[in-house]
């Protein structure tokens, strides 16, 4: 079994290293709140150290999952960070949604030291971590990512090399474009649903069966409904992960004109206090305009 770290123990990062424990791995955590990462050490018999640089020097394979690039470039580059302490031969492993210039920045820096870096985003959301059950797309040489495939498969249900450095946060950017599209027709559907005097669960349980479906429908049109948004990817990070988005098509080019309009309707969430609702409340937004008319 493999020697390994786990910087940043959130909804994503603290069952994600849970599995890499149950398979048999060798694991060590990180986080910056020290009372979460001695639960997970205390929760699944593994250890904790005081900075990324203390979690990384001994591992083989160092995974971290934060919030944002300025975050990465703290625990890999910063005091105490990762990349001081790593060993030649060994391959660091981001699951940060981040963008893909700070991936190619940090595979940079990884390469002068002699170790592999693998950006590596996933998609499946806080449900996906906990049942093991994420698709992790990746970038980087496929010498690294076969060093760091089998140990990713202690969480993932499909994992797959994309390209080089940057392929994988790219691939997630388009996961996000279409999500925010789904999501919006979704609510859209819901409430002109209601409005024409429908039952909307009767109505999803007929067109879940055709061409409609989707993931969105089949796991949020109940909590949609019943006005449930205390839960899922909330919407101040599908915001972050946008934003990243358009940055990248300025540079090539692309148009993301649905898209750009989705995020306008989560900055009106925002506004409603929702930064940390769940992103299927585009629903609660288009039930509350429809109340004002």
């Amino acid at each position: 079994m493999t020697r390994a770290a786990f910087i940043g123990l959130g909804v994503m990062g603290y069952p994600m290293a849970g599995h890499l424990a149950r398979a048999g791995h060798q694991v060590m955590v990180f986080n910056r709140t020290r009372a979460k990462a001695r639960a997970w050490a205390d929760e699944y018999h593994g250890t904790f150290a005081e900075t990324p640089g203390d979690t990384a020097k001994d591992a083989d394979i160092v995974f971290a999952c934060v919030g944002r690039d300025d975050d990465l470039r703290d625990v890999t580059l910063g005091e105490g960070g990762a990349f001081a302490a790593m060993k030649p031969g060994s391959v660091f492993v981001d699951h940060t949604t981040a963008s893909a210039s700070i991936a190619r920045e940090l595979a940079s820096e990884a390469k002068k030291k002699n170790f592999g870096f693998i950006d590596a985003p996933v998609s499946g959301g806080e449900q996906g971590a906990k049942n093991g059950q994420l698709t992790v797309m990746c970038g980087g040489d496929e010498e690294d990512y076969r060093k760091a495939e089998p140990v990713i498969a202690a969480y993932a249900k499909r994992c797959r090399l994309m390209g080089p450095t940057g392929s994988g946060q790219l691939t997630k950017m388009v996961n996000q474009i279409c999500i925010a599209g789904l999501v919006q027709g979704l609510s859209e559907g819901l409430s002109f649903a209601r409005a024409a005097g429908l039952d909307p669960f009767a109505v999803v349980d007929v067109i879940s069966k055709g061409a409609a479906q989707s993931w969105q429908m089949d796991n949020r049109h109940k909590t949609m409904l019943e006005g449930h948004f205390d839960h899922g990817f909330a919407v101040e990070w599908m915001r972050k992960d946008l934003a990243i988005c358009f940055a990248e098509a300025e540079r090539n080019g692309a148009s993301l004109p649905v898209a750009k309009l989705v995020d306008r309707f989560y900055s009106d969430i925002e506004k409603m206090g929702g930064s940390r609702w769940d992103t299927s409340s585009l629903f609660a937004l288009l039930e509350a305009n429809k109340e004002k008319h």
